[in-house]
């Protein structure tokens, strides 16, 4: 899927030095908000993840170049009566700011709905993390409410703000 700017496809074997360069370089920002694939051995896991039916991870790509400007995955797939999963995502240092991820995150949204056929999106944000709150924001999300303790992430145990984006068609069958 792309629009002008960015195109998402699968997270792919062939993007271990790029994607665990592009977290590498941007591990300073992203501390302690997220835990991405920093050697290729964690990039290997991650990609065992990738082809789980409850996941999928996203390359986010400047249509341009090809280049990797983030990642944005679907975790935690729920079918069934629940039609529902959360969201991940992270960029790169040098690419912030500039509208990609928000681009990117409405391509993913569109995938989820309409091909995966889900109901429900969650942002799952720690209450510091502005920049991630607004591109939710941006992307018609809304707060539902606070989860103490969420997320052990960098060693610790982290309090979240879940944020949410549900499919407005109310489709009934799937």
């Amino acid at each position: 899927m792309s629009n002008n700017r960015v195109y998402i496809r699968d997270v792919r074997s062939s993007d271990k030095r790029e994607v665990v360069a592009l977290a590498n370089a941007g591990a300073e920002i992203h501390q302690p908000w997220i835990s991405p694939p920093l050697t290729p051995n964690m990039f290997k896991s991650y990609l065992r993840r990738c082809h789980r039916d409850d996941h999928e991870g996203f390359a986010v790509c400047l249509v341009k170049t090809e280049e990797i400007v983030g990642v944005i995955n679907i975790n935690n797939i729920v079918r069934g009566s629940f039609l529902s999963a959360s969201i991940g995502y992270y960029s790169s240092a040098t690419h912030q700011g500039v509208g990609y991820m928000t681009e990117a995150l409405q391509l993913v949204l569109r995938f989820a709905f309409d091909e995966l056929g889900l109901h429900r999106i969650e942002a799952n944000i720690q209450p510091n993390n502005y920049a991630s709150r607004n591109l939710v924001q941006r992307c018609g999300f809304i707060l539902e409410g606070e989860s103490k303790d969420f997320l052990f992430i960098n060693g610790r145990w982290r309090d979240h703000e879940r944020w949410v984006r549900v499919d407005a068609r109310n489709r009934l069958t799937r």
